[in-house]
């Protein structure tokens, strides 16, 4: 009898270790490991190429935990069946099975969840052994694995989505192992398919350009007074841009005996303005294109985008020396904000956490706003929308510039 109750209790430790020895391989940062691998930790390199091949891994946990816990279950029949006849059946399933749910699966696996790669560490030359000891028993199942493959055609190419993938880079970013910063810029590199290149172009009404046409005189302020370093070169109208000019071959070439413009310009590229950025990010770096020329369904030109255009998309508004800071949105007194309408209907939801989106086709407020009042606004005129009370104090015959925005009083919502 005491031979059985030893038996028994090896057999709960068993099945717990094999218990907490899954719960930490699934748990564990294999990130982690491989820093201390990389940092001369050998137990740690050896707990990562095992984690490396979970399928046997599991494999081996899954026999060991099954074959000690059958183990036990018969032993604890036989045990009580001696002590207390018939119905010992009964107080051995009942006993067995508290004692397997309590010791062998929910304590070891509460505690391997919560120090997953030490106790993988501690774990691995022990599983190391078993997997040696059970390995036809595991080439037997590796095979049935393979069967079961076949008939249910189970696809191995299948790849993790964009989804499952941030879900995964969240956890990284909650453990610690990505900053804020980092996890952005991840999701800013996955948003770039979702937008074109009409979002981020600068319009046409705003190009500075050069004409063929224009003086020495005439380029020099250009160049002085922009401060661009390429700009478009137009003949005749904008419709019908010839090249690109680098201000630089300018400045070097202008004084040269025959200078001709049109020897310096570089070859403009065109893309539709429905084009992702994800796409015209990669044709562009494949060749080396600082600045293309966007086009509308007429062929008629609609605006620029530059590479630095596409990487404010990824990391950021990037300034220079040159650039002068502009508030879209600038807080005033009594709960007011002036902002500029060029602001993206997106960033205007979110900066007034209007939880619903905004219906509408325009990508900028100033479009926005022409569509709720069925024509350019003029200065002075109103709106109300969700709590808000949206006063236009800058526009022109063209567009809107500057917007007012409070939240409305509880007598105006009536």
């Amino acid at each position: 009898m005491l031979l059985k109750i030893i038996l028994m209790v090896l057999c709960v430790v068993l099945s717990a270790y094999f218990s907490a020895t899954e719960t930490a391989f699934s748990s564990l940062n294999k990130t982690r490991l491989k820093a201390l691998s990389d940092k001369g930790d050998k137990k740690a390199a050896a707990a990562l190429k095992t984690a490396e091949n979970y399928d046997k891994l599991l494999s081996t946990i899954l026999i060991g935990n099954n074959i000690v816990n059958i183990a036990l279950a018969s032993m604890g029949a036989v045990l009580f069946v001696d002590l207390l006849g018939n119905s010992g059946a009964t107080v051995s399933t009942i006993v067995i099975t508290v004692v397997v749910l309590i010791f062998g699966e929910i304590t070891p696996k509460s505690i391997a969840k919560d120090f997953p790669e030490q106790f993988a560490i501690f774990s691995t030359p022990i599983i190391k052994a078993f997997i040696t000891v059970l390995t036809p028993l595991n080439f037997a199942f590796s095979g049935w694995k393979k069967l079961i493959s076949k008939l249910f055609k189970t696809d191995k190419k299948s790849k993790m989505s964009q989804e499952e993938l941030l879900l995964l880079l969240g956890e990284g970013e909650q453990e610690g192992a990505l900053d804020k910063d980092d996890m952005e810029y991840i999701k800013n590199v996955f948003k770039l398919d979702t937008l074109t290149a009409e979002s981020v172009m600068t319009p046409r009404k705003n190009i500075v350009c050069v004409s063929l046409d224009d003086s020495d005189k005439e380029i020099m302020n250009i160049i002085k007074n922009e401060g661009y370093s390429r700009m478009p070169v137009i003949e005749e109208s904008i419709d019908k841009i010839v090249g690109i000019l680098h201000a630089r071959d300018y400045l070097i070439a202008r004084k040269n005996p025959g200078f001709n413009l049109k020897m310096i310009l570089h070859k403009p590229a065109f893309v539709p303005e429905t084009v992702d950025l994800d796409t015209l990010f990669k044709n562009m770096q494949r060749k080396h294109t600082h600045m293309v020329i966007t086009v509308n369904e007429y062929g008629e030109t609609s605006g620029i985008v530059t590479m630095e255009d596409i990487l404010e998309e990824l990391v950021g508004e990037i300034w220079d020396e040159r650039d002068e800071e502009i508030h879209e949105f600038q807080s005033l007194s009594d709960g007011k904000f002036k902002v500029l309408t060029s602001v993206s209907v997106e960033d205007f939801r979110e900066f007034f956490h209007l939880k619903d989106e905004i219906e509408t086709e325009s990508a900028t407020v100033n479009g926005w706003l022409i569509e709720q009042s069925g024509k350019i606004p003029k200065k002075g005129d109103e709106f109300s929308y969700k709590g808000l009370h949206i006063t236009v104090t800058a526009a022109d015959n063209f567009k809107t510039n500057e917007i007012l925005v409070r939240a409305e009083t509880k007598k105006e919502k009536e």
